[in-house]
């Protein structure tokens, strides 16, 4: 590896840092019920400073709110600046076969629609839908950030792999429906719908309303703070998030076992035991939130926990998918 890819991997993890922190203070926005704390955008009561919301914002708990906003641009803007810097050095560097060129320019399109997206959360007053996207969009940005700073293995895929490669990009899917569905869940204000685990309502099957529970489009002009739907269609929604979780533990489990069996290189099985680490604490963390009355640090928690279950999903298949830096690879059996 050339010393200026080097470099570029260094500034990719740096932004992978500074995305993980915006995806936490993004759910801690979200969990405050500051994501209307701004009513305009990008400006905040037409304001740019949060020492110039305090008095026109009207009482404490409407700055607090504006302030957790803004706090939250501000962080997106720094890292907005970083990735344009990455896009940037990958044209300036394109003559290393090895720099990766389009990628850093596919993150800068996905930060203008997570813009957007942002803009919409705001004008279009927390449509489950946009923020659901929001949610996902922040994800997707430090995955492909998080690919970008990770140095692919130099050596060929063995064809012992690919089964496992391929149950992997299976399982990637089922995470992201899964996260997916948390987002959906977190959006529509059903995190409390269940008040015990592993029950619901002392029932395993409870009233549910799932009719109401997925319509993704309402019309314009309906303000979604607090929620919009009724009791059953909230306890669909999060007993469906539930479900998720179970199948979602299953199919990575699974894959755990498939890659210590399968793996050939000691990257390859640290991701796998990773992925195991981080879906046991992800399980923890779910269970303790409701048990322990959804506080809002472990609500917070449990973004980060989805966001490094992600990570290590999105570093397993890094190593899975090896490229040897300057050239292509054939699968070669064993």
């Amino acid at each position: 590896m050339s010393p200026k890819l080097r470099w570029f991997r260094r500034a990719a993890l740096v932004a992978t840092l500074l995305c993980a922190i915006v995806v936490v203070v993004g759910a801690w926005v979200r969990l405050t019920n500051a994501g209307l704390g701004c009513p305009d955008w990008p400006g905040c009561y037409g304001q740019v400073h949060p020492s110039q919301v305090a008095e026109i914002a009207g009482n404490v708990g409407a700055y607090q709110k504006a302030l957790n906003e803004m706090v939250h641009r501000y962080i997106v803007g720094a890292l907005g600046l970083f990735i344009l810097g990455l896009a940037a050095f990958s044209v300036w560097n394109r003559r290393d076969p090895a720099q990766p060129r389009v990628l850093p320019l596919l993150i800068v399109a996905l930060v203008v629609l997570q813009a957007l997206l942002g803009m919409w959360t705001v004008t279009l007053l927390l449509k489950p839908l946009i923020v659901t996207l929001h949610l996902l969009g922040g994800l997707a940005t430090l995955s492909l950030l998080w690919w970008l700073a990770l140095s692919p293995e130099r050596r060929e895929l063995k064809a012992a792999e690919r089964p496992v490669r391929n149950l992997a990009i299976a399982a990637m899917a089922v995470v992201t429906l899964q996260v997916s569905l948390g987002g959906w869940t977190s959006t529509n204000y059903a995190a409390a719908a269940c008040a015990d685990f592993p029950a619901c309502h002392g029932q395993w099957w409870p009233d549910m309303d799932f009719a109401n529970a997925f319509v993704l489009w309402r019309g314009l002009g309906i303000d979604y703070e607090g929620g919009v739907l009724n009791a059953p269609a909230r306890v669909a929604i999060h007993y469906s998030h539930r479900l998720g979780a179970y199948l979602t533990a299953l199919v990575l489990l699974l894959l755990v076992v498939g890659v210590w069996r399968r793996g050939q290189t000691m990257f390859t099985r640290a991701a796998g035991t990773a992925v195991l680490a981080a879906l046991i604490l992800q399980i923890l963390i779910g269970m303790n939130l409701i048990w322990q009355g959804w506080p809002l640090w472990l609500g917070t928690l449990h973004n980060a926990g989805a966001a490094s279950v992600v990570l290590a999903m999105v570093a397993l298949l890094r190593f899975l998918a090896p490229r040897p830096e300057g050239g292509n690879i054939r699968v070669r059996p064993r």
